[in-house]
């Protein structure tokens, strides 16, 4: 909203129960070219590596770089900026209602009573690690949850021009899981432990596992941990709403986060410019289902069909992506933005005995 000229008269409440002023998660995504975060981008890699027990690559995924951005850094960038617009205003308060009326929208919070033309919530408002109580009987409802750790060695062990985007070469008794390893210099990395699963795990689990990955795998004995982070995220095919009247939903609680994946980031940029657009050619906002979302929303509950029923394992599915498509057709897929004849290739990887089936399932729920 800060580039656009339509919204200098606008008055801009921002409600927030945290101040937002410590490093609290990291953002990473893969872009081509230079983005509207590019100032605070922590960190780039223009290749990647793949590991599984059936297939490993290195991925040069040029013309994409993907990138790291720190939480701490985006919030200060966004404070800097709002505070050269006189029309924008902060204030830590706990929201406790959004509702849309005709007209307006109303929020309460534990301070106030507010009303405005629109409002954009992000908050879930009930727990993600539950599914909603209804909804459809045919619905899956998995949890991508992770835990990272950022360590710090004695000695240069670490390339920070290559990213692990995924090693599967771990135990899948908990349900599908790999490693993230991000380096940020020669001498640090974020290590993620990361799971798709219906249940958590206890907090001791995801510890060992970050132990041995990184003594194994990494072969590290001499190393100190300098922050920690946890996260989950849905990973869904039932529906969140887009919006409500006057309410309009956004990140997680607007069903950003990729049914098959958990991949959010991408997904939020596309739907606040969508958003910004709407509100700045019609004044008003009217969000709709494409096609193409549709048809990707049918690709993510196909996934998580064969996930969900233990139909495949989740690492052969993507070594089998990853082995026979070119990984900028990847990443282009799991950004939902290949068309149909990029998508039958992705299909043609995976066995269709076991995808086609599940396919004609879920196109009959």
């Amino acid at each position: 909203m800060m580039q656009e000229d339509f919204f200098r008269d606008k008055r801009i409440l921002v409600l927030d129960h945290s101040p937002k002023n410590s490093n609290d998660r990291t953002w990473c995504f893969w872009e081509k070219g230079s983005g509207l975060f590019e100032p605070i981008v922590h960190h780039r890699w223009p290749t990647l590596q793949f590991y599984s027990d059936s297939f490993s690559r290195e991925l040069n995924i040029e013309p994409y770089q993907y990138k790291m951005i720190r939480g701490i850094d985006l919030y200060d960038q966004v404070r800097r900026m709002s505070a050269q617009h006189a029309n924008i205003e902060w204030r830590n308060e706990t929201v406790k209602l959004v509702e849309t009326g005709s007209d307006h929208a109303r929020v309460v919070t534990d301070q106030h009573e507010y009303h405005s033309g629109y409002v954009f919530n992000s908050i879930p408002f009930r727990d993600v690690q539950a599914p909603p109580s209804g909804g459809s009987t045919n619905g899956y409802y998995l949890l991508q949850h992770f835990k990272g750790w950022l360590i710090e060695t004695t000695g240069h062990r670490f390339d920070p021009g290559k990213a692990t985007f995924m090693d599967f070469r771990v135990s899948q008794e908990n349900g599908v899981a790999f490693f993230y390893v991000l380096p940020v210099s020669t001498r640090q990395a974020l290590v993620e432990y990361t799971l798709f699963t219906e249940q958590l795990l206890a907090e001791e689990m995801y510890d060992a596992a970050l132990r041995e990955y990184i003594s194994s795998y990494l072969q590290l004995a001499d190393y100190s941990v300098l922050h920690t982070e946890f996260g989950v995220i849905p990973m869904t095919n039932l529906r969140f709403p887009l919006q409500q009247g006057r309410v309009v939903f956004t990140g997680i609680a607007g069903g950003q986060a990729k049914g098959s994946s958990g991949y959010a980031f991408r997904f939020i940029q596309k739907r606040t410019a969508a958003i910004v657009d709407s509100l700045v050619r019609k004044n008003s906002v009217d969000l709709r289902e494409t096609v193409a979302d549709k048809k990707f929303r049918l690709y993510d509950s196909v996934l998580l069909h064969v996930l969900h029923h233990r139909k495949m394992p989740g690492s052969e599915v993507f070594a089998r992506i990853f082995r026979h498509n070119p990984p900028q057709r990847v990443l282009r897929f799991l950004d939902n933005e290949t068309n149909l004849w990029e998508d039958l290739q992705i299909m043609r990887s995976v066995p269709t005995g076991i995808f086609l089936p599940a396919a004609l399932q879920e196109l009959g729920s």
